[in-house]
């Protein structure tokens, strides 16, 4: 069996697949950890609202998204093994380093550099998954790799809030970090390289085009424009609510990180990876049938969560308040895996991983980085008229902001079929 008939089989392809998955489950492990254990910080370190959003919206977002591209443009020129190996192992160590932390500062510089190394990842990882999946089966994949995050979510509040009531907050940053170091191992010495365009029998090249070009041909396709608005506004609520959530739960239902971390964490972990996966799914399903359901999917499945997701913050207990959460959490995930895929199927061999950082970086600096960065303004904003319960509010404010997100969702699948690349 030569190489490429060995790359061809089931057995590898899914390998790949599960490692991949497992990769970015332990970078939304490291990145999802402050969240649950921003109450404590916060009061050992003397933090506002607006420090710990910037802490975990834009300080973090801005080396993100940034470095991510120049990353991937390295990325689709060469190994994309050894770049995923490399940044596991730098956020890791830097996830471990946020345990030393003595003030402000400290936090910020260690929580830059899990950013750096996590740029290194998904980029170069969805390259991978597009050369062994075709495109029919694309989305699916990108579905049960973005599983990682609603994974990393459950592991990393339920061990962060577990960890932080035994050990305390510190200890539980080098409990999560330290192993991703070993994973780093595992990913050089197991994971194979795929040839470009393997999975679609498209000849590779080898011509590289540039950033800028590479953008501006996304720029020509309205499809992407639509889309890259629609899943910024989509991430900035999901990462608003996702980061403060937590926080909210414990100042307005006094409830402790442990109760925290564990219903929450389920809450994110299985309803929300149910909708990674099933969203990927039935885009591939329905996408067969007619493309512009590839992405007509997430604006008819977000619409009817955001009374739900209104709700939550309306609740006059935590348990009506979580289950109320359930359901926005699912349905608001379906974007995840098409609009992955999509942004795969929109450009050139060459261009993947530079199109993916792209999206994220954009993506990133809107949602991830003003998400929680403006909950946390409002918040303080609101503190003189609602004490305790302003975070509250500021959370139900930005609710609504789904809707218009579905709206470029339901724009970018009329365009679809006409931007796709062919060749």
């Amino acid at each position: 069996m030569n190489e490429r008939e060995a790359l061809s089989t089931t057995g590898v392809r899914n390998y790949a697949l599960l490692l991949l998955l497992v990769v970015y489950t332990f970078n939304f492990i490291d990145r999802q950890i402050l969240t649950i254990l921003m109450e404590p910080i916060k009061a050992d370190l003397g933090l506002s609202d607006s420090a710990l959003g910037l802490i975990t919206g834009f300080a973090f977002a801005l080396f993100y998204a940034t470095l991510g591209i120049p990353i991937a443009r390295y990325a689709d020129g060469s190994n994309r093994r050894n770049l995923i190996a490399i940044a596991l192992s730098v956020w890791s160590l830097m996830t471990a380093l946020c345990g030393i932390a003595q003030n402000f500062w400290h936090l910020l510089i260690a929580r830059i550099g899990v950013a750096v190394g996590e740029a290194g990842c998904s980029p170069p990882s969805h390259s991978i998954i597009a050369d062994y999946f075709p495109p029919e089966k694309r989305a699916t994949a990108l579905g049960i790799y973005s599983l990682g995050l609603s994974l990393g979510m459950l592991f990393g509040l339920m061990a962060g809030g577990w960890l932080n009531e035994i050990f305390g907050w510190r200890m539980a940053f080098f409990v999560v970090g330290v192993p991703g170091v070993l994973l780093a191992l595992v990913v050089r010495f197991t994971l194979k390289e795929p040839p470009r365009g393997f999975a679609e029998r498209r000849t590779d090249t080898r011509e590289q085009p540039s950033i800028a070009s590479t953008f501006a041909f996304l720029l020509r396709k309205p499809t992407f424009r639509h889309m890259v608005v629609g899943a910024s506004l989509l991430t900035f609520v999901y990462s608003g609510v996702v980061t403060w959530a937590p926080s909210f739960l414990i100042r307005s239902y006094g409830m402790s990180t442990v109760e925290v971390g564990t219903y929450l964490g389920l809450i994110l972990g299985i309803p929300g990876g149910i909708g990674i996966v099933l969203g990927g799914y039935l885009a591939d399903r329905l996408g067969q049938w007619n493309k512009r359901w590839y992405l007509w999917i997430v604006a008819f499945s977000v619409v009817p969560a955001v009374p739900l997701l209104a709700g939550v913050f309306l609740a006059s207990s935590a348990t009506s308040s979580l289950l109320l959460l359930i359901v926005p959490i699912m349905l608001g995930n379906f974007f995840m895996a098409t609009t992955f895929s999509q942004t795969q199927g929109l450009v050139k061999l060459r261009m993947r991983a530079v199109a993916a950082a792209i999206l994220l970086f954009i993506v990133n600096v809107i949602g991830v980085g003003a998400g929680p960065q403006l909950v946390g303004i409002i918040s303080d904003l609101l503190w003189t008229s609602y004490g305790d319960e302003s975070l509250r509010y500021s959370l139900l404010i930005f609710s609504f902001i789904n809707l218009w997100g579905a709206w470029h969702y339901y724009l970018a699948g009329k365009h679809l079929e006409a931007d796709l690349v062919a060749d």
